[in-house]
């Protein structure tokens, strides 16, 4: 079982880590960010690292909302008909009568990956979507690479981004489907790339232009239209049962903060946001939001459609509440019942923006940080996580 999301036109300030299986049946939820955010829960395969799940939910969800019923009050989502077979995220006016594809739709995988993971979606995706879109998979972060820390990855990615966009004149659109870990990729190769584009932008052609194009900026120098992330830990992997194989037993969870620097390097630190300096935020929460050097938040604004896909069952390395951007308050019972034309998917929620100015980190989170860092034992890395949550809750209510 998995849960979705998809924000749509206003930057998603809230992200649901989770990361599912793709080789048995499970249930997914999504949620999406429309000035906000809509997540969806339903029933699709859960993966170990391969990606040869049910996307044929994905392929036909509708991400412009046309086929959509909202319900304000509840802030529920209906999927689509089977019936309405849509053809992913395609703009008014575009036809199939060209050879040169227009459409650049990057793969990008997840831990301990490489691009084979997507053979069988990307074959499937090039038989259902045609020659207007270029399929690539991308192998910038193979394997131990993936080690490396999220920004890192997520430069190498956007430089990888860039040379595809330069080899192929032809595109103007640009989306991202990405599996796990790859989906914090992605957000920072999105935030590199936009952040460069509004730096070309002058304000004197921004006051002159009066295009909100310009304003809403581009990925690569294009038009950003789909972003999608399928079991991805937004949150990190702190807190109960976000790594499920860990199978919630407490003395493993408090080990696992101290430890994971050891196995997957600099990405374990940033996951359990104990990376960087101690009077620093950590990286995760700095992409909650717009600094003063990457636009976090504006870039997946930029994007027409968000939309994130989490496991409800069957995920044995990313919890639900991670990958659905949900507290564990907020984790409700599923239904094992998928909704209307989708096998996998049990739920469609929309969720509302929430502003956020720039990461907000006291003296007591650094503090704690410090301490977690200088002498890392269980205890101290629990304290840091309250202390982390606690600041995350007076954030989303100021």
């Amino acid at each position: 079982m998995s849960t979705a999301s998809s924000w749509i036109q206003q930057p998603p300030f809230r992200y649901l880590p989770d990361r599912g299986g793709f080789s048995k049946p499970s249930s997914r939820s999504a949620r999406q960010f429309s000035s906000g955010v809509v997540s969806a829960s339903a029933s699709s395969p859960s993966p170990s690292s391969s990606c040869s799940c049910g996307y044929s939910e994905i392929l036909n969800f509708d991400f412009e909302g046309s086929n959509r019923s909202w319900n304000q009050q509840g802030r529920r989502v209906q999927a689509m008909s089977s019936t309405a077979q849509r053809k992913f995220s395609l703009s008014k006016g575009d036809s199939d009568d060209k050879n040169e594809p227009d459409h650049l739709l990057v793969l990008v995988h997840g831990i301990l990956a490489s691009p084979s993971d997507w053979l069988y979606v990307e074959a499937e995706l090039k038989r259902r979507l045609g020659r207007r879109f270029l399929i690539y998979a991308s192998s910038s972060n193979t394997f131990t690479k993936t080690f490396g820390g999220i920004d890192g990855a997520g430069k190498r990615l956007a430089e990888e981004v860039r040379q595809v966009v330069q080899k192929s004149k032809s595109l103007k659109k640009i989306s991202f489907l990405a599996h796990s870990l790859g989906g914090l990729f992605s957000r920072h190769a999105v935030a590199v790339l936009y952040s460069a584009a509004m730096a070309q932008v002058s304000d004197v052609a921004v006051s002159q232009s009066g295009n909100s194009n310009l304003l809403r900026g581009r990925i690569a120098g294009l038009e950003p239209i789909n972003f999608i992330t399928l079991a991805t830990p937004h949150l990190g992997v702190r807190g109960r049962k976000q790594l499920p194989f860990l199978l919630g037993v407490p003395i493993l969870e408090k080990l696992a903060a101290p430890i994971a620097p050891f196995f997957v390097g600099r990405t374990g630190s940033q996951l359990f946001l104990t990376d960087g300096k101690a009077d620093k935020p950590p990286l995760l929460l700095r992409m909650a939001s717009d600094g003063e050097d990457l636009k976090f938040l504006s870039a997946l604004g930029a994007f027409r459609s968000r939309i994130i896909y989490a496991n409800v069952s069957y995920d044995h390395m990313v919890g639900w509440r991670t990958s659905s951007i949900r507290r564990e308050t907020e984790l409700i019972k599923p239904s094992r019942r998928s909704l209307d034309g989708y096998k996998h998917v049990v739920d469609v929620e929309y969720c509302p923006p929430v502003s956020s100015d720039g990461a907000h980190f006291p003296p007591e989170a650094a503090k704690a940080k410090e301490a977690a860092q200088s002498s890392p034992s269980p205890q101290n890395t629990l304290e840091y996580h309250e202390i982390v949550e606690g600041v995350e809750l007076a954030q989303t209510f100021d």
